[in-house]
């Protein structure tokens, strides 16, 4: 990071700081959610509100978000999940009932066909491993595709260059090796895969 940008954030945090110190002049910070005292945290991009909402959009009425999100706070910044838990990923994922795990496969398949992850079998069947692509790339490719209105994309552009993404700089013409599908072509491929709503 530019020593620029590393004095202006510092800047903006005292200035947040002092902020709450003057709105909650009694406060005592061990009441505080905070990183620095704590285990179990990882990296969130700070656009994944909006990258969940575009998400649950192209999943056309069967919500994908809290799956990717499980999915999300399950790797160790590495892009990758053993799916050994499908139990409790899809309680996790807010799947409860007989049809938990079937309803939570069908989620990931779709997340999968739509480009944001790539899924490989082994010994926990279908399901064994989660590669998990840069969304912020395969929005861009749904972008161009034809399947996001310019509307939230450019929403998604303004928020990243508040927050210094720059994951969209020369982004390759494929993610995952493929394009994604047109919004015709999406919905005969997910038909193909015989996923249901769960």
């Amino acid at each position: 990071m530019p020593e620029e940008n590393k004095k202006r954030r510092a800047k903006v945090a005292r200035q947040k700081l002092a902020l709450r110190h003057s709105l909650w002049p009694k406060l005592d910070d061990k009441r505080l959610w905070m990183r620095e005292r704590s285990d179990g945290w990882l990296s969130v991009p700070r656009a994944l509100p909006l990258l969940l909402q575009i998400m649950d959009n192209l999943s056309k009425g069967k919500p994908v978000s809290s799956t990717y999100f499980d999915l999300w706070c399950r790797t160790f910044d590495d892009s990758f999940v053993v799916a050994n838990k499908a139990r409790e990923m899809a309680f996790f994922s807010g799947f409860t009932g007989e049809r938990a795990e079937r309803t939570w496969a069908s989620r990931m398949r779709i997340l999968a066909d739509l480009g944001f992850l790539d899924i490989a079998e082994g010994p926990n069947g279908l399901i064994s491993y989660v590669l998990i692509y840069d969304p912020y790339q395969v929005v861009k490719k749904h972008y161009e595709a034809g399947n996001i209105n310019a509307a939230t994309y450019n929403a998604l552009k303004q928020r990243m260059i508040e927050i210094g993404a720059d994951d969209l700089d020369e982004v390759e013409t494929t993610v995952g090796g493929k394009a994604p599908p047109k919004k015709s072509e999406g919905k005969r491929r997910r038909a193909a895969t015989g996923i249901r709503a769960g």
